[in-house]
């Protein structure tokens, strides 16, 4: 009589992983998918919640292959696939909206928000229709998403998909950004591929942005240094990208990219989850509201740490007082042009006292302490 049994003896070997979640992460998606079953009258189920939300994270922390996972819990592929989507779908719902994020960010007393993309890598498919969602400049695959964050780098919102050849510019105005940034009183930091997307920079500007060097017309010392401090000023936005991909499952999406919107969304609650939950492990009472009114900024050229307070900022005013206030334009430069100057950085460090002097006098600016005038600006 025949038998399959391998010679080597067992025929699957199943290991262990640590799973480099905390507590509380897990024990929100176990009570949805709880309270999920019990709104269709489950009566009885494969595994229990808490192991469906173990597995379901595995997958989406670590990028386990659904065969592999259903093979160590004793389910099919199909099944597993079925638990990701379903967990994605509940943890989707509770992502903000646009309107009601940038709204509650309005209510805390915040003035600005941060504003950049980022391409998630597709599979490569063949056909035309997969063309579009090639992008020219990561030369790869991929789906383009928008995200916010507050100044800390918090994820607060983050798009639909959109196709890899999409521009960021043109995805922002599709979601029409500007209009409820307006409508919720703040302004947002950008880079350089969102210039020109504020469509009345006159009035009312919402978008910041650097400065762009041409041919004819190269960056005065002003302007880099403009450049500079709101480069500072939204580096937190690339923290805030950090936290939603170390969720291994933004690696390479191979599922269905008509589920791309979902997973983004189901990532954002789970990385804020995360960071709450470390947070409370930091600070054991849980009390996070002295923290927020003053940051810490190391300089790294006088080796100290120099405290920050932020502004006060009244909501009372318009979106363009509130601006000019929190951003000033340096002297001398026209308001449409959409550069400006984060007066954030109150410290008597040198980049303060390089902002000062360039808001002075925007063709000419005081040097640096131990840099030359020639260092500081190679085209005299």
């Amino acid at each position: 009589m025949k038998t399959h049994r391998p010679v080597e003896g067992t025929r699957d070997a199943v290991y262990q992983v640590r799973l480099p979640l905390s507590k509380r992460t897990i024990e929100l998606v176990a009570g949805l998918i709880r309270g999920r079953r019990k709104q269709l009258g489950t009566r009885w189920r494969k595994v229990t919640p808490g192991t469906q939300a173990i597995i379901v994270l595995a997958v989406l922390r670590h990028d386990q292959r659904l065969l592999d996972m259903a093979g160590g819990n004793d389910v099919s592929a199909s099944t597993v696939r079925r638990w990701v989507l379903q967990v994605l779908g509940l943890l989707a719902a509770r992502a903000p909206r646009l309107d009601r994020a940038l709204k509650k960010i309005a209510r805390r007393g915040g003035a600005v928000v941060l504003l950049d993309g980022t391409l998630v890598r597709t599979r490569r498919r063949t056909g035309t229709d997969n063309r579009k969602n090639y992008s020219g400049k990561h030369k790869a695959h991929g789906l383009l998403f928008l995200a916010l964050t507050d100044e800390k780098g918090n994820l607060i919102w983050i798009s639909s998909a959109r196709p890899g050849r999409a521009s960021e510019i043109t995805a922002a105005r599709h979601d029409h950004i500007t209009r409820h940034l307006r409508e919720a009183g703040l302004s947002a930091l950008a880079d350089l591929g969102f210039v020109g997307l504020d469509d009345d920079p006159d009035d009312a500007p919402v978008t910041i942005t650097g400065r762009k060097a041409t041919r004819s017309h190269r960056l005065t010392d002003a302007g880099k240094e403009a450049n500079r401090l709101v480069s500072r000023e939204r580096a937190a936005v690339e923290h805030g990208f950090a936290n939603l991909k170390t969720w291994r499952i933004l690696t390479k999406v191979r599922m269905n990219v008509h589920h791309a919107t979902t997973l983004l969304r189901a990532l954002l609650v789970l990385a804020n989850r995360e960071v709450q939950s470390s947070g409370d492990r930091r600070s054991p009472d849980g009390n996070h509201s002295a923290c927020q009114h003053e940051d810490r900024i190391t300089d790294s050229h006088q080796n100290h740490d120099l405290r920050v307070h932020d502004e006060t900022i009244s909501l009372a005013n318009s979106s363009s007082n509130a601006l000019r206030r929190w951003l000033p334009m340096p002297s001398g430069t026209a308001t449409k042009s959409r550069s400006c100057m984060p007066r954030r950085l109150q410290n008597p460090g040198r980049a303060t006292r390089a902002a000062v002097s360039a808001r002075r006098n925007a063709s000419s600016m005081t040097p640096r302490p131990g840099r030359s005038v020639d260092r500081l600006n190679p085209h005299r």
